[in-house]
């Protein structure tokens, strides 16, 4: 005959607490602003990588392929629709200050690089649709 022991049976599984979920929540939305930061600049160095002396679009289609990405990550992890925003708004900044001459003459994307114009048009829009999908997507719910 055996005697089980009620202490040593681990308790039923169940929710996790509210400030974990909360704690993992901004954990990703710390990650995703981050990511939207690394490849905005890795998508800036790459705005000038050309072949046999031609520009070639890889940081355009990075663009678009990162922003679709980290679209659909930030919705993952924070769990709110407007999350989309968290890369975004980091992405757009990084753009903007790329643009704009320093009063030293420097400046990372020129207007007579196609590859630069065609990048921002593109992740710009990628972004736009996403966050459009969010909007006309409807709630999600849990175990359907």
């Amino acid at each position: 005959m055996t005697v089980v022991d009620d202490q040593d049976t681990p308790p039923p599984a169940g929710p996790p607490s509210r400030l974990l979920d909360l704690g993992l929540r901004l954990v990703g939305a710390i990650v995703v602003v981050i990511a939207g930061v690394v490849t905005g600049v890795l998508e800036l160095l790459l705005a000038t990588v050309r072949v046999g002396g031609q520009l070639i679009g890889v940081s355009a289609v990075l663009a678009v392929g990162a922003n679709i990405a980290l679209s659909w990550f930030a919705y993952e992890a924070v769990g709110r629709r407007w999350a989309v925003a968290l890369p975004a708004v980091p992405w757009f900044a990084l753009m903007a200050v790329a643009a704009i001459r320093t009063t030293e003459g420097d400046l990372l994307l020129s207007g007579d690089n196609w590859v630069g114009l065609a990048m921002i048009v593109a992740g710009a829009m990628t972004f736009a649709v996403m966050g459009f999908r969010q909007i006309l997507a409807p709630p999600h719910t849990l175990g359907g």
